[in-house]
């Protein structure tokens, strides 16, 4: 597997690791997938998973709770939406990270995710 691909499946993993109700940051998935300073290769990542996988890229978001997408457009019409059927809360295209974060424990990491 090239390192690209298992940086990717990493990103995949880690995703879908996020419990319903729960989001990260893209910073945060990178740090959690072995890849610190990487966020934008988060991003990448999310554009390129596989139709066979599930991911719930709406539960990634911007360091300061912002949705990806911008206001107003599909993809944050969308990204708000699946959100809000998860008990998560969107005002201004924005979710309180306090409120929403995923805070995973050691062992949870180290039991669900296997790369």
């Amino acid at each position: 597997m090239s390192g690209n691909r298992k940086s990717h499946e990493a990103i995949w993993q880690t995703v879908l690791s996020i419990p319903p109700g729960k989001v990260a940051s893209y910073g945060q998935v990178a740090d959690l997938a072995g890849l610190p300073g990487r966020a934008r290769l988060v991003g990448r990542s999310m554009g390129m998973v596989p139709d066979s996988m599930q991911v719930p890229w709406y539960r990634v978001l911007k360091s300061n709770g912002q949705l990806a997408g911008k206001p107003g457009s599909k993809f944050a019409q969308r990204q708000t939406e699946l959100l809000q059927d998860e008990g998560v809360v969107v005002l201004k295209n924005r979710v309180k990270m306090e409120n929403f974060q995923w805070q995973p424990s050691l062992d949870e990491m180290l039991f669900k995710l296997d790369y």
